[in-house]
């Protein structure tokens, strides 16, 4: 997608509940996002949106400048795609609410279409570790890009041993893909970014939420069916 047409993309992504269903209204209606951008509350309310989103985006945009969304997004070395590129993940797309924009530190290849997500407790006893470990290990040298979430304990145990065989991983997180948590996995973070990617539906600068479910749907959905590694 041209940048003239992203940067309305990414600045939609500021703005709170403007998900995947208002987004299909306003491309339906306005054919572009930012023909959406530039309309008035009327025409947003003509698209079909309600009262209260069409008053959020009309007053919060005024906030934001598109123009700097994509320099902030150049300046961390982080790209974003939308539903309608071809790199935006293809199972991703098959889910009844895919993210329309996705943040991509790093790269994504066409072979982790052979991928498969490996998720499971942040506490995992000895036998659930090692259990993660082996599968992710094996699966890797396979040839299968393995995916998680860049938590502690079995999704840090699934990404170490990807990358302890040379092979991708990638990382699905809950924040924005320049905010790394926890703090302690910077470095692995940095590896997974060398050897495939990580991805986030959120904006550069957006801290991790708890109680943030999309990004788990994402990640299974991304490489379905997903494995939960054993955790006794």
């Amino acid at each position: 997608m041209e940048d003239n047409e992203l940067k309305y993309w990414v600045a939609f992504t500021r703005i709170p509940h403007v998900g995947p269903a208002r987004v299909r209204l306003m491309e339906r209606h306005f054919g572009t996002l930012e023909q959406a951008w530039r309309a008035g509350m009327t025409e947003l309310r003509a698209a079909g949106l309600d009262s209260r989103t069409a008053r959020s985006i009309a007053t919060r945009k005024l906030a934001i400048d598109p123009d700097a969304e994509l320099r902030l997004l150049a300046d961390g070395h982080t790209r974003a795609v939308t539903w309608n590129d071809n790199e935006y993940p293809a199972r991703l797309k098959e889910i009844y609410d895919p993210p329309p924009v996705l943040y991509i530190k790093g790269e994504l290849t066409p072979e982790d279409d052979r991928s498969v997500a490996v998720v499971g407790t942040r506490k995992a006893t000895a036998y659930g570790r090692e259990v993660a470990h082996r599968l992710s290990f094996d699966m890797a040298q396979a040839g299968v890009t393995v995916v998680s979430g860049l938590a502690y304990g079995i999704d840090a145990i699934a990404h170490r041993a990807a990358l302890d065989t040379g092979a991708r991983t990638i990382a699905v997180v809950a924040s924005g893909v320049d905010v790394v948590y926890p703090q302690s996995h910077t470095n692995l973070a940095a590896e997974i970014v060398r050897h495939g990617a990580m991805v986030s539906e959120h904006p550069v600068g957006t801290r991790p939420q708890a109680g943030t479910g999309r990004s788990s749907r994402c990640r299974e959905a991304y490489c379905r069916p997903p494995v939960a590694a054993p955790t006794d």
